[in-house]
């Protein structure tokens, strides 16, 4: 697997819109950064894979209250501002 650098996106599938950013890392677990929801612990076991400063997380290894925090991620976008 890639290194996981600090500000790599995380999503939770390829495809998917990115749920955050990868704020700190250690030796078996990475913090994520989800909008609007504030800061997660996530172990490495639930990375599915990395690559192009992405990280792909495993939704079945993740804690409930961050699955609800990541339905949420994108409540507060407004639809009618461009990107």
């Amino acid at each position: 697997m890639a290194t996981i650098e600090v500000g790599f996106m995380a999503f939770v599938a390829e495809g998917s819109p990115g749920i955050g950013a990868v704020r700190s890392v250690t030796r078996d677990k990475i913090v994520i950064y989800v909008e609007n929801a504030g800061e997660f612990a996530v172990s490495l076991s639930a990375v599915r894979s990395v690559h192009d400063q992405k990280v792909i997380l495993d939704p079945g290894k993740l804690e409930p209250k961050m699955l609800s925090a990541i339905g949420h991620a994108h409540d507060r976008e407004d639809p009618n501002v461009a990107g």
